[in-house]
């Protein structure tokens, strides 16, 4: 089975998609941005536009994808961002028509509270600190042009199921993904403060400069 999970950037994929492979024995993440990223470097800065629109990206996701899913007996979880409708047939629609089990979620939430999560997901003082006073801005400003075209387009019924995160925490929506695939989780016995410690470690591993 592969979980897609989707929504706008800033709203909560990578933190949801790290718990339930922690609390789900035989899970693996397989991020579509190591792509991206990975292509970007190939290019000379001025071409680097938004990956997704590069062909080789969506048939790179496809491939490692099926392969990961033919190979693997866990379940895959994949956190990324996709509101293209072409984009996501390329991708989730053509893994489904391979026979793959893939299960979409796309996390919303209300625009202030993603922008507070943005606000809050940088480590902004830490990262200026270390690569200069707008290092921390740029993924940031790009997730903010993009917020409400994502916020609309994720509210079609092609994106469906939609679970809105305003009040839920991170555990509660991965307890609702779990429920509403089958699959169980392994209780969480995270205290409050070991919750924000794991969260914000993955936050911190998850920066990036380039």
């Amino acid at each position: 089975m592969l979980l897609w999970i989707n929504g706008p950037f800033g709203g909560g994929k990578t933190q949801t998609a790290h718990e339930i492979r922690r609390r789900l024995p035989g899970s693996v993440i397989c991020d579509p941005e190591h792509v991206g990223f990975g292509l970007h470097r190939m290019m000379p800065p001025r071409l680097r536009g938004d990956f997704q629109d590069l062909p080789a990206w969506r048939q790179g996701v496809f491939e490692v994808l099926d392969l990961a899913l033919t190979r693997h007996s866990g379940t895959v979880i994949v956190p990324m961002t996709v509101v293209e409708p072409a984009y996501f047939g390329e991708t989730v629609g053509r893994l489904r028509e391979r026979g793959h089990d893939v299960r979409h979620f796309a996390l919303l939430a209300d625009r202030r509270t993603v922008l507070r999560r943005l606000r809050e997901r940088g480590f902004g003082h830490v990262v200026r600190f270390v690569a200069g006073e707008n290092a921390s801005l740029r993924r940031e400003s790009f997730a903010v042009a993009k917020l409400d075209h994502c916020l609309r387009r994720l509210n079609d019924a092609e994106f469906a199921e939609q679970i809105w995160t305003d009040r839920l925490t991170v555990s509660q929506v991965a307890e609702h993904i779990a429920g509403a695939t089958g699959l169980t989780l392994a209780s969480n016995t995270d205290s409050a403060l070991r919750g924000r410690l794991r969260r914000a470690w993955t936050g911190v591993k998850h920066i990036r400069l380039d």
